[in-house]
Order: C-alpha cells, then sequence, then structure tokens
C-alpha cells in the first residue's frame, strides 16, 4: 500500500506553528508521508501545494478564528483544482457549533485543543485506509 500524503498547513495570518509542527512531526513517526507548508499560507497556496504533492489529505491549522472563511474557501478551492477526492480536516480554536456548520459544508473531522497525537494519527490511519481501498 502506498504511504498516506498529508499536507499540513497553517493559514491566514496566524504565527503559532508549534502544534502544526507537533502534529506533523506525529504523522511522520506513524509512516505517513508529511508536508509542512509553513506559516502564513493563503487558501490558494494550500490547494496548489496539494495539488503539486499529489495528497491525500490537507490538515489546516487555524488558531487565528478565521476558521469560518478559511476551511470553506479551501475547500472551494480544491473542488475548483478537481481534488474532491482530498480529505480536508484539521484543528485548532474552533468553538462546537462551528465544527458542526464546518462538518455539514463538507469538511471532515477537526481536532480541538487536548485532543492527543494517538487520537489524530489513529483518525488518519483509518480514513486513509478508507481511501487506499476505494
Amino acid at each position: 500500500m502506498d504511504k498516506i500524503k498529508v499536507l499540513v498547513a497553517k493559514p491566514g495570518l496566524d504565527g503559532h506553528d508549534r502544534g502544526a509542527k507537533v502534529v506533523a512531526r506525529a504523522l511522520r513517526d506513524a509512516g505517513m508521508e508529511v508536508i509542512y507548508t509553513g506559516l502564513r499560507q493563503t487558501p490558494e497556496m494550500v490547494v496548489e501545494a496539494a495539488l503539486q504533492e499529489d495528497v491525500d489529505f490537507v490538515a489546516l491549522s487555524i488558531l487565528s478564528g478565521a476558521h469560518m472563511t478559511i476551511f470553506p474557501r479551501v475547500l472551494e478551492k480544491l473542488r475548483e483544482a478537481g481534488l474532491d477526492h482530498v480529505v480536508l480536516t484539521g484543528g485548532g480554536i474552533i468553538p462546537p457549533e462551528d465544527m458542526d456548520k464546518l462538518h455539514q459544508m463538507g469538511i471532515n473531522k477537526l481536532f480541538g485543543p487536548g485532543t492527543s497525537l494517538e487520537e489524530i494519527v489513529n483518525y488518519f490511519k483509518e480514513e486513509g485506509a478508507k481511501k487506499k481501498v476505494s
């Protein structure tokens, strides 16, 4: 089976990327191929990187409160680029009611503060196995 490929991105003006780097390392340590885009990415930059790297997942880390703008924009750009098969997920400071709205739009599982690395890694493994089989 091919390695699961995950693009980890920090869109927007949020300058705190420690959590994103910790998650990226945990995914890499679990055997996944991880591409980290760095800070202050636009939705267009994130989608271009996803296209260039042929990823299975795009995982956004958003702590700035811009999640209701950035997640839908990245989802729209993924669809425009023909990347409907890419799973959009992520985490950060996202209130539960906003998580519900984002799920309804088509964003996959979202992780809040305090989520264990084991839970995050297991999610990617399980979803990745489904994608590689289908």
